[in-house]
């Protein structure tokens, strides 16, 4: 029932909300250039789906190569931060700089830098990505129950043992929020470096058939563009918070108590 919830009533606030769209657009005749109604947002989305699909796929694999990267980057890193505060303390000062640092400021400077447009535009998304699963993985390492470290030093575990069998258990729903979080930014800063790269005359994703659209003020398929990015985030996030429930659904509170 509270899953069924969950969808259904999201469903009906859209319903109502797309409604209400058509109906003023239509009312008032507002010029499809300002504003498109869902109904023609629709129809450009279906009859523009072979120049938008391929789109899609170009944001969508730069979207995941730069989750995949940053959760591998950004786990190793926290892992490291926990061995040693000395380490922690002289290196998360430049994880919040990359955090802080504007990406549409240094994209274009990584775009020159690193020839392969692909390459460029996932290192742009990377950065951007990266320091939830830094900060959050951190800090679930070193939030362990004190008892449950006084008992794994008097059965004198090892540092390993202790990453493994505890450290890492009790990081898991401040990984998995991590996660979340990070999906959404990777495509953020997917759409971003899109947009660099296309001002540069190279890509072909979403941003770009955005950039294009706006250029040939043809604004229904700007929107079904920003349709389609809108929803791949939406999946993005189901899909990682689908992956959360299952790897903690039958032990964590925060999984039980739903």
């Amino acid at each position: 029932m509270n899953h069924a919830r969950q969808w259904v009533m999201p469903l009906i606030v859209a319903v109502v909300l797309l409604g209400l769209w058509q109906t003023w657009v239509t009312v008032n005749e507002v010029p499809a250039y300002l504003v498109p109604s869902p109904w023609l947002i629709a129809k450009t989305l279906v009859a523009d789906w072979s120049l938008l699909s391929s789109a899609l796929w170009v944001t969508v694999k730069i979207t995941l190569l730069a989750f995949g990267v940053s959760a591998l980057l950004g786990t190793l890193v926290a892992f490291a931060f926990v061995q040693s505060r000395w380490i922690e303390a002289a290196f998360f000062p430049y994880a919040v700089l990359l955090q802080v640092t504007p990406i549409v400021a240094i994209a274009p400077l990584i775009i020159i830098w690193v020839k392969d447009p692909t390459a460029s535009m996932v290192v742009c998304a990377t950065l951007v990505a990266l320091f939830p699963i830094i900060s959050n993985t951190t800090l679930g390492l070193r939030s362990v129950h004190p008892g449950l470290a006084s008992y794994f030093q008097l059965q004198r575990a090892n540092r390993l043992q202790v990453l493994i069998r505890l450290r890492i258990p009790s990081a898991l729903p401040y990984f998995f929020a991590g996660l979340r979080i990070s999906g959404g930014l990777a495509l953020i800063g997917a759409v971003v470096a899109e947009f660099v790269a296309g001002t540069g005359g190279t890509g072909t994703g979403l941003a770009y058939q955005i950039l294009q659209s706006g250029y040939q003020l043809n604004i229904p398929r700007m929107f079904a563009a920003l349709v389609l990015i809108s929803l791949t985030g939406v999946a993005v996030f189901s899909a990682l918070a689908v992956l959360s429930r299952w790897a903690l659904g039958g032990w964590h509170e925060s999984e039980l108590n739903k």
